[in-house]
């Protein structure tokens, strides 16, 4: 339910100018989600939503885009300094890391928010991460070994 709310949520940010958690919550409902203003601030905040300024002072919300520049090298350098190698068991990847760096890597590959990635599980030295289906699994050991041996 989650996930489908915040795609809608996305959806109607891109197609109407909402200026206030209260249009929002009133476009959910009109589409069928039942959700209290709780629910969409929070979905706000895990989307990164963010407010700009529109023509007569109103404003409306947009997706953040990543304000970090070089956040995606930071998680890469993450990925290559603790990555030691990498398996998979059917849709399961497993990622062996330096020790103590697990959570780290783990944090790294959540950042990448590859759609095919379900979750992951760290420990001190191994990462396990679900990923929907063996294909999606290859591939994104594949992007992961691209990701991890370019310099």
């Amino acid at each position: 339910m989650k996930i489908s709310r915040q795609s809608k949520i996305i959806e109607l940010i891109n197609k109407f100018n909402i200026e206030t958690q209260e249009d929002l919550a009133e476009r959910l409902m009109l589409d069928g989600y039942n959700v209290t203003q709780a629910t969409v601030s929070r979905d706000i905040r895990e989307l990164k939503l963010t407010k700009v300024a529109l023509d007569g002072g109103k404003q409306k919300y947009i997706v953040l885009q990543n304000s970090e520049p070089g956040m995606g090298e930071k998680y890469a350098r993450v990925l290559r300094d603790g990555f030691v190698s990498m398996d998979m068991a059917q849709n399961i990847m497993v990622v062996k890391t330096v020790p103590g760096m697990a959570m780290a890597v783990a944090a790294a590959l959540d950042a990448l928010h590859l759609s095919s990635i379900v979750g992951c599980i760290a420990g001190d030295d191994t990462v396990m991460c679900a990923i929907r289906t063996v294909e999606e699994t290859i591939k994104v050991m594949e992007k992961l070994s691209k990701l991890i041996n370019a310099e």
